[in-house]
């Protein structure tokens, strides 16, 4: 078993009391002493602060960039202009999952920004695909720190610290500038359904950029608890949970991602038109449980008419919905509001109900299709 490993403020999360666990590798913070609740609600309400540190960042660079990483994620890098960004995907021949990852486009490099645990097979898949590419890749997760200030009151934290005109960037657009003396990439992006913003700096500046934004009048220090139940309220999937190397884009309500026509011959394109013509067998849909007091985890088993389906994907009590919700594939037919199934719950089979995602409004800035953040 590796040693997971540490992010830049891992002493300072100790220092604030924070219940620390092995996650995608790292050992990070999954709540501090105010609770899972209290800072899920802190987000809603006001401002709350993730080190998401943990994140991976890769760099493409040279006069191929573009092409490349066009040929390498499903959405139209061709979309975007220097300073924006998109959700997109690294797919598998068979169209499935390897992850879900953002895209920025600078002037002169595109970054790709992954999930923790995916680093290293995120990494290989890529660079399998170089062939003969003019491109430099660099993995620069190890010096690259990452913090999302997320919630209502984001915007006028961060305009205290910053002279860079933050209320101006859009959402899913990014800028570079001077955070509290520390030079970073602005984001106007995030994973909780909420208005934020994610600041990329140099993994020695965290600290400062830390200190600058979190305490009393500023952010509350949120945890990976709560980041979880923010992002399953506004229907965010989690690669691991709900997207995974079984399942496609189309499958998960993400068609919105893949551009067939985008012309390039990306990984994973004959698969999902050869889908798209005869059309998805399963979707992935939200539920909730009708019976009080019964919660469905991660794993249950999930039935229709006595034969199991699948399993609940994630699933949990939320704050601000307040009951038992969660996310499962169901046969097409079955996977409208208001579809009826069942959950085994520790051996009893609880009553659940299809209802329509996200189950919170999602108050990010514009809901053009930018989708999720991370």
């Amino acid at each position: 078993m590796e040693t997971p490993k540490r992010t830049p403020l891992h002493k300072i999360h100790v220092t604030l009391g924070a219940k620390m666990v092995p996650f995608g590798g790292y050992e990070m913070p999954v709540s501090y002493p105010s609770g899972i609740a209290a800072e899920h609600r802190a987000v809603r309400e006001r401002v709350g602060v993730f080190d998401v540190s943990h994140m991976g960042e890769f760099e493409v660079s040279g006069p191929d960039r573009n092409a490349f990483v066009q040929r390498v994620t499903c959405n139209d890098v061709g979309a975007l202009k220097p300073g924006q960004a998109q959700y997109s995907a690294i797919l598998t021949d068979q169209g499935t999952f390897v992850d879900d990852c953002l895209v920025y486009r600078f002037e002169d490099r595109l970054m790709l920004v992954v999930n923790a645990a995916n680093i290293a097979p995120d990494w290989g898949h890529i660079v399998a695909q170089k062939r003969g590419a003019n491109v430099r890749l660099r993995d620069i997760s190890d010096q690259t720190g990452l913090l999302a200030v997320q919630g209502p009151a984001a915007e006028t934290l961060l305009a205290q610290l910053t002279a860079v005109g933050v209320a101006m960037i859009p959402y899913y657009h990014f800028v570079q500038g001077m955070v509290a003396g520390v030079q970073c990439f602005i984001s106007r992006t995030g994973y909780t359904g909420e208005d934020g913003f994610e600041l990329y700096a140099r993994a020695a500046d965290t600290e400062a950029l830390w200190h600058a934004l979190v305490g009393a009048g500023r952010a509350e220090p949120c945890g990976l608890g709560a980041r979880d139940t923010l992002r399953l309220e506004a229907g965010y999937p989690l690669y691991g949970s709900d997207i995974d190397a079984g399942v496609t884009p189309y499958e998960a309500g993400l068609g919105w991602i893949v551009k067939l026509d985008k012309g390039a011959d990306f990984t994973g394109l004959a698969a999902l038109k050869r889908q798209k013509l005869e059309g998805v067998k399963r979707r992935l849909v939200g539920f909730k449980l009708l019976e009080p007091k019964v919660v469905a985890r991660h794993g249950y088993g999930v039935y229709l008419d006595g034969t199991q389906v699948d399993v609940v994907r994630s699933g949990t009590v939320t704050p601000t919905v307040n009951c038992a919700i969660g996310m499962t594939y169901l046969p097409v037919a079955q996977a409208k509001p208001g579809g009826a199934f069942a959950i085994d719950v520790r051996g009893k089979r609880a009553a659940a109900e299809v209802v329509a995602l996200p189950f919170v409004a999602r108050r990010t800035k514009t809901m053009v299709e930018g989708g999720k953040g991370r």
